[in-house]
């Protein structure tokens, strides 16, 4: 099994202003690393009959301002999965996608000033709480055995807790 995850972004950036040079260094990062590793991958996953599974984000389906190199990314993610899911599928090789929403990374940030979640972070999502790495880890075991889900291929699994599905009005 292969599984692409990766992802940078910038911050504060104004679309206007966006230099084209960020635009291609994240599009490069994010979207054509996952093009690279899966070709470079292929040859031995068709031997094996294994699976690739894609990190994409939510911000595939919805952004906030001035996220355009991101949001495309993680778009692009989605599409090349059902791309490759169709192009390695008679080859019976499968191809899926996980879109994390909101992720308590804090533990692994490098970041000292990662700000500490408060009650009403955990309690605008549905499910009740921000996500963990363990939630996206579980949906890519479960991806990843052909026993499980060896008749799903080219999906994008959204895994954020319902904020996809939640209608918020300001």
């Amino acid at each position: 099994m292969l599984i692409n995850n990766v992802g940078i972004t910038t911050f504060g950036d104004d679309f206007l202003k966006r230099p084209l040079k960020e635009w291609n260094r994240v599009i490069s990062v994010n979207l054509t690393s996952y093009f690279l590793c899966s070709q470079l991958f292929a040859p031995h996953l068709l031997k094996s009959k294994g699976c690739i599974i894609n990190i994409a984000s939510t911000r595939a389906l919805m952004s906030e301002p001035n996220t355009d190199p991101y949001s495309a990314s993680k778009g692009g993610i989605v599409a090349l999965t059902h791309s490759l899911a169709v192009t390695l599928g008679k080859r019976r090789v499968r191809v899926n996608c996980v879109s994390p929403g909101w992720i308590d990374t804090s533990e692994w940030q490098m970041r000292p000033s990662t700000p500490k979640l408060r009650k009403k972070d955990h309690l605008q999502h549905p499910a009740g709480r921000v996500g963990t790495p363990e939630d996206v880890a579980e949906v890519c075991l479960f991806l990843a055995s052909p026993r499980s889900a060896g008749f799903i291929t080219g999906q994008n699994f959204v895994v954020d807790g319902g904020m996809t599905r939640k209608m918020i009005y300001i």
